[in-house]
């Protein structure tokens, strides 16, 4: 493995409990402390001391962002200031292994045409089930290339990131999705489990994953510009719009005296909650019972619906707006 400069960019917003986790973590990496830096690109008006402290020996430089830039904008603005010929783009709520950064590296350096690695997600020491199904969604397929990534650890070459043309100030949500789609069109992404992570933030209750899909869904549909869409990521955009309309098809039919079609709608309705955790269980068991995937499912379309819709209704919007 060869050394190279490596910057860590962190966009951050609120709290600094779990960015201090975050920083300890590269502070603690095995690789030369000389040869990485830090910048984290707040939306805070001011970050504490401890934060400078928790990166030990590491360069760390802080960035101001105004509250009404995307995390794309940050992660940009965080690249231009890097001094590393490599980046490596974390949440503040990510915690490394040691190894992660001289993994993810030898991989980049080894595989000639991979141009993006990100690493393997494991669950804390106290997972709830909710965890449990989120760490298996996201290990469905392990030490291999990939069709995307989410980009709570990505690590990829300076100008690799300048010719996929930077993350997509204009998605408030799903920017990781269509930046790695950009890519996967220059190289291999590569998903690893010679390193790991923990996804300290990572979704604990069902009531906080509503809330979050609700908003993680908005830019659902938006992100489809521009970039390759495989087939299996079609069921995503179709599905939290197709449920809805059955269940409505199934009461207006029930209130007009079709009583068969208003089952056969609501059987279509639930298809997918079906399918998806029939799929599912197979991953997670048997830390996980069937029901808690079914209610997972139960919450998670509902909440893409809204979010979805939601980003509909605000892109008709600011489209009428600006004519």
């Amino acid at each position: 493995m060869t050394t190279s400069m490596v910057t860590f960019v962190i966009p951050h917003k609120g709290r600094e409990e779990m960015l201090k986790d975050t920083l300890r973590s590269i502070a603690h990496q095995a690789y030369p402390s000389e040869l990485m830096e830090i910048i984290l690109v707040s939306q805070n008006t001011e970050v504490s001391e401890a934060l400078r402290e928790a990166c030990g020996q590491v360069a760390f430089k802080v960035l101001f962002a105004q509250p009404e830039h995307t995390i794309s904008a940050s992660r940009n603005r965080g690249a231009e200031a890097a001094k590393g010929d490599y980046l490596a783009f974390l949440d503040a709520d990510i915690q490394l292994s040691p190894n992660w950064l001289s993994a993810c590296i030898s991989l980049l350096q080894q595989r000639p045409n991979t141009k993006l690695v990100s690493a393997m997600q494991i669950p804390s020491d106290a997972p709830t089930p909710l965890e449990h199904i989120r760490v298996a969604l996201s290990n469905a397929v392990v030490d291999c290339n990939v069709d995307f990534l989410p980009g709570r650890n990505l690590l990829l070459a300076k100008e690799t990131f300048y010719a996929a043309g930077q993350f997509p100030e204009h998605l408030i949500t799903c920017e990781d999705y269509y930046f790695t789609d950009k890519v996967n069109q220059l190289g291999d992404l590569y998903y690893t489990s010679n390193a790991q992570y923990v996804h300290i933030g990572e979704d604990k209750q069902l009531g906080a994953m509503f809330e979050k899909e609700i908003w993680r869904g908005q830019s659902n549909l938006a992100s489809v510009k521009d970039r390759h869409i495989p087939l299996r990521e079609w069921p995503s955009f179709i599905v939290p719009l197709a449920m809805p309309a059955c269940l409505i098809a199934a009461i207006i039919s029930l209130v007009a005296g079709f009583p068969m079609f208003a089952v056969l709608c609501f059987v279509a309705a639930s298809l997918p909650v079906m399918a998806y955790s029939a799929r599912l269980y197979k991953l997670v068991r048997p830390k996980t019972s069937l029901l808690e995937v079914i209610k997972f499912y139960c919450v998670y379309f509902p909440a893409r619906t809204v979010g979805t819709l939601g980003g509909i209704i605000k892109t008709i919007g600011t489209s009428s707006y600006g004519k």
